[in-house]
Parts: C-alpha cells; sequence; structure tokens
C-alpha cells in the first residue's frame, strides 16, 4: 500500500505534462480551452467520470488524461482524480514520476480500502489511484458489478474523474467502462491513426451505451499564439 503523502514529495518532471513544465505555452492554453469545453457541457456541475480512451495505442491519451487533470485543478474549490484503468499497459504512475503501489485492482478485490489506493499529488487538487497488480483478466474485473459502486464512492469525494482506458481497436475495456461514466473523450494523434479508425471506435462506443462527448487532438503542429506574451 502507498502512503498517501508520499506523491506530495515528487514533482513531475516529464516534459509531456506541458501544463506543469510550459503552464503559459500554447499547449497549456489548449488544454484550458479543452476543459472550458467539457465544464461548458455541465451547467449544473454535478461531479463527472470521463472516460479518455483512443483508438490505438501510443495517441498520447495518458498524456491527455494528466494534462486535463492539471487545467481542470485550476478551476475554483475542483478536486479532481486520474484514475488508471489500463490494466494491460498503465502509465500513469510513470509520466507523474511516482512508484508503482496498489490501486484499482486491489481495490476492486476488496484488498485495499480506497483511502489507501488513492495518492494526493504534488499539482494542488489533483490525485492519482494508479492501476496496481496487472489482472490475469481485466476485462472479468472491470465487469464487475463493484466497478459502478467504486464510481460512486469517487464521485462522492471529487468534482472530476479522469479515467485512462486502454485503447479501443483491440480491448473492449474503455467500452465497458465508458458505458458506466458520464462521458468519454476520444484521443487522436494527427497524422497517425486512420480516420475510419477513429470513426469505427466513436460509433463502437456509441453503440455500447457511451456518451462520446468529442475528441482531443495532438500532435498537431501550430503557430505559438502566446509568444508575444511576457511570461514570468
Amino acid at each position: 500500500p502507498a502512503d498517501p503523502d508520499e506523491a506530495k514529495k515528487l514533482p513531475i518532471r516529464a516534459e509531456e505534462v506541458a501544463m506543469i513544465q510550459d503552464p503559459r505555452g500554447q499547449i497549456a492554453e489548449q488544454f484550458r480551452s479543452l476543459r472550458n469545453s467539457i465544464v461548458a457541457l455541465n451547467p449544473e456541475g454535478a461531479p463527472r467520470s470521463i472516460v479518455i480512451t483512443s483508438a490505438l495505442r501510443g495517441e498520447g491519451k495518458s498524456v491527455a488524461a494528466i494534462n486535463l487533470a492539471v487545467a481542470m485543478s485550476e478551476l475554483h474549490g475542483a478536486r479532481i482524480l486520474v484514475l488508471d484503468a489500463d490494466l494491460h499497459h498503465p502509465s500513469v504512475e510513470r509520466y507523474l514520476g511516482l512508484p508503482r503501489r496498489q490501486g484499482l485492482t486491489e481495490l476492486l478485490r476488496g484488498q485495499c480500502p480506497l483511502d489507501r489506493a488513492v495518492r494526493a499529488t504534488s499539482i494542488p487538487n489533483v490525485s492519482v489511484m494508479g492501476a496496481g497488480q496487472l489482472p490475469e483478466n481485466p476485462s472479468e474485473l472491470l465487469g464487475s458489478d463493484r466497478v459502478q459502486i467504486v464510481l460512486s464512492q469517487l464521485k462522492q469525494r471529487y468534482s472530476f474523474i479522469l479515467i485512462d482506458t486502454p485503447e479501443s481497436m483491440t480491448i473492449s475495456d474503455a467500452s465497458m467502462l465508458g458505458a458506466l461514466a458520464d462521458g468519454i473523450l476520444l484521443v487522436v494523434r494527427l497524422g497517425s491513426t486512420p480516420r475510419h479508425f477513429v470513426e469505427q471506435t466513436h460509433n463502437t462506443l456509441e453503440t455500447l451505451g457511451g456518451n462520446v462527448l468529442g475528441t482531443c487532438l495532438v500532435g498537431a503542429e501550430a503557430d505559438d499564439t502566446s509568444a508575444g506574451y511576457a511570461r514570468r
């Protein structure tokens, strides 16, 4: 089990986390725009769970989840949880520079209480729950009734739960979790993901009961419109 406060002492050094490394830059501002769009879809301000997935592996969904979490933490009174539900190739703890600890797997099995599965990070108002020990059959674990109970408990504690899941084209986990979550964000890497894969993934997620909020395009080359502003 993790010390709940151990992650508070570890700064995030991954250059991919633009919200930390370059908070006044163009990429950070784009994540703030994405945050604002999601908040606008939730005018009543109720706690929300959002699955973040992609069509293929390696499109940047975990990095997107972390950056979006930091952007959301800037909202007044917001409490954010990044939940690594990729029980095949988890990476959230690695990007945050944290050691692997007990997490979602142990929580769903009843081997670890919620308070010991969650860690506060060095980012104010952002917590993380890692994947834990990888199970032999992730789909069986994520398909249990216990998942919905855990999500309900988390929504009592956090304003937004950002759920990082495996790629959707080859693994069904995102579809199962998407049907339980309030929304799905589909990460697409420009110039990498064939369009028909994106369309197929979008249609599959919605057919299986998911609410696709939209797409997050990453890897696009754009002029830095913030370059003319002084950074302090």
